[in-house]
């Protein structure tokens, strides 16, 4: 199944509003199959220990899931939702901006599944990788 082609700033423009707006959340590429998205690495979305916090590592992992799913189905109609996510934090990065690259890896008819790593820009470092299942409700 492949993913809706939306100019950047559609898809984007979602964000308003939203956890993705105040994490400076910016999906930045759409593939077929592919959904790519930058965040900053700075103190809002630091632990106290002064590096990335696993729930912002968490938020981008769902926001990912739940963007590319928004371009696999009528949103007129219907609405994705998390269901499960699993993230396994890899690496500890302090500053700069992490890439998550969401990749579908089934695309029911109810659920969606979808791989996602993040990645340190500067350093290409894995930061952390995880899985979100995604239900489609009607709207």
């Amino acid at each position: 199944m492949k993913l809706k082609q939306v100019p950047l700033q559609v898809i984007n423009s979602l964000n308003k509003n939203t956890l993705m707006e105040v994490l400076e959340i910016e999906c930045v590429e759409l593939g077929e199959d592919y959904v790519k998205s930058r965040m900053p690495v700075k103190a809002s979305t630091h632990q106290p220990a002064g590096l990335l916090h696993g729930g912002a590592s968490a938020a981008l992992l769902e926001t990912i899931g739940s963007m590319g799913s928004v371009l696999l189905i009528d949103i007129e109609k219907e609405i994705p939702v998390g269901l499960e996510i699993n993230a396994n934090h890899i690496a500890g990065v302090k500053d700069g901006f992490v890439i998550a690259t969401g990749k579908i890896v089934h695309a029911g008819k109810r659920t969606h599944v979808w791989q996602v790593d993040i990645h340190h820009e500067e350093t290409g470092k894995l930061v952390c990788t995880g899985r979100l299942t995604v239900m489609i409700v009607p709207r």
